[in-house]
């Protein structure tokens, strides 16, 4: 596989967003508007690369087909494959065993979208990239790998009636794939270096590309913990660039709420500077439809103007200890306001059709019997409610465990101040379970300054859901979407 410019942004599917795209003619996108949704970032946004999502919904196989036929001109002037990217996230069987053969459907398609193509003028492979989530070892990269190319090319030298495969229907291009690992827990973003070393063995390959989760380690761990495993995962990784001679190209999972990332239009340069050894960040669905677009253009402009470079420094044993402390209150606290999350996660509104796979969270030994809904509707929840969940496991820490933290998380004032214009502490001294007082005392270690009128908005939010009479409820939290402007 040659190698080619490898994008610095990748829009995404994620459901964040509070306002629907002008071309979308429903709240939620789904199948034809996905398309659209695909040339619009490219044509318009400057976005280089569609993470195009196979998990949980009908796999469409003919979307190399729509983009080529429906905007022929653009696709003549910008390569599929080559100047623009289309990079498939795919069922993992290990995880998801109900939709293991969708993943081997999805393979299949990669050289029929080639025929495509090739039929289109182009002799490039418009998709050659997967995404394998919650990946956990090098040999699950290997099974993808080698199925690629040992049976969906490897079939083109088996006899059927008297010819080969191949000269029954035609080549099957590319010859091979590369997968990427999505690395979501605590332990494959710990030993990610051990993954994409494993695989990387016996192959010589210019460059690896590794997904660092942020969303779902902010569900399962806090948001601070998120933050801390991220750059511990990506120090390990350039030290295995240095080891290998192989270049690493980390991919993050960014979202518009602090939570989940913080990354915005307006605040391009917090991420960046946060995270230096980054290649491609994920510009979610709130990113491009809450902004105006010329804002989005700007902020495309900045990251993709950008080089990425070595990452921030951070002492392991300090990490792990803070992780740990973090981590323990966090969860605690979460278990305690699980049912309050359950009863508003219900009423949040769709903005994807999806059947979104459960969060690594419901399956945690430590909470046996805890399953919160996944983390766009869990933010959405806390937020909605004046309780940002940045809150969550900070009172475990003491004021030198956090000058700790700002010497390795960089933005941490900044990102926690972004989230508290949201809390409100009449929401929060309100909350069941004795979770108020403790939430306060943590609330009162930091500056903030709340928004008056958001706070308005989240109490009358908090009175709905825990009333007997909850119609309401997806109108009120809509309204503080709309304040904030992302959902979750």
């Amino acid at each position: 596989m040659p190698k080619l410019s490898v994008p610095r942004c990748m829009s995404t599917q994620h459901p964040d967003n509070v306002n629907s795209p002008f071309f979308s003619d429903s709240e939620v996108l789904a199948g034809e508007t996905e398309i659209k949704e695909t040339y619009y970032v490219y044509s318009h946004l400057g976005i280089t690369e569609q993470m195009w999502d196979c998990e949980g919904k009908e796999v469409d196989s003919r979307v190399v087909e729509k983009l080529l036929s429906r905007y022929p001109k653009f696709f003549s002037e910008n390569i599929l494959g080559k100047d623009i990217f289309l990079t498939l996230r795919v069922p993992n069987p290990n995880v998801e065993k109900a939709q293991g053969k969708i993943l081997l459907e999805t393979l299949e398609s990669i050289p029929l979208n080639y025929d495509i193509a090739e039929a289109a003028g182009s002799s490039v492979a418009p998709i050659w990239e997967a995404i394998l989530p919650m990946c956990t070892s090098g040999a699950e990269l290997d099974r993808i790998y080698d199925y690629y190319k040992k049976v969906v090319v490897g079939k083109k030298n088996t006899e059927v009636g008297g010819v080969s495969v191949s000269e029954w229907v035609g080549k099957f291009a590319p010859e091979e794939i590369r997968p990427i690992p999505l690395v979501e827990d605590r332990a494959s973003l710990t030993n990610a270096d051990t993954i994409v070393g494993d695989f990387l063995e016996g192959k010589k390959f210019e460059y690896q590309r590794v997904f660092l989760a942020r969303s779902d380690p902010a569900l399962n761990y806090g948001s601070l913990s998120a933050v801390l495993l991220n750059k511990l995962c990506l120090q390990r990784l350039h030290r295995l660039q240095e080891k290998l001679s192989v270049e690493i190209l980390p991919i993050i999972g960014v979202g518009s709420a602090p939570f989940r990332g913080n990354l915005k239009p307006s605040n391009s340069q917090n991420c960046l500077r946060e995270y230096p050894s980054v290649q491609t960040f994920t510009l979610q669905s709130s990113y491009k439809y809450d902004y105006a677009e010329s804002m989005v253009r700007e902020g495309v402009e900045t990251i993709n103007g950008s080089a990425r470079s070595r990452p921030l420094a951070v002492d392991d044993d300090m990490v792990n200890k803070i992780v740990d402390k973090a981590t323990a209150q966090y969860q605690k606290e979460v278990a305690a306001l699980s049912p309050l999350i359950s009863t508003l996660s219900r009423h949040n509104p769709s903005r994807r059709a999806r059947k979104l796979h459960i969060g690594l969270f419901g399956y945690s030994r430590s909470l046996a019997g805890i399953s919160l809904p996944r983390a766009i509707p869990f933010c959405s929840a806390l937020y909605s409610i004046g309780v940002p969940p940045e809150l969550l496991g900070l009172s475990a820490l003491s004021e030198k465990d956090l000058d700790t933290v700002r010497t390795m998380y960089i933005s941490f004032d900044e990102d926690l101040a972004d989230a508290l214009r949201y809390a409100s502490r009449r929401c929060i001294g309100k909350l069941p379970e004795g979770m108020g007082k403790p939430l306060l005392e943590t609330l009162a270690r930091f500056p903030y300054e709340p928004d008056t009128e958001y706070c308005e908005a989240a109490e009358e939010a908090l009175d709905i859901a825990l009333s007997d009479n909850r119609g309401r409820l997806t109108d009120a939290i809509m309204r503080t979407a709309w304040k904030r402007n992302f959902i979750g």
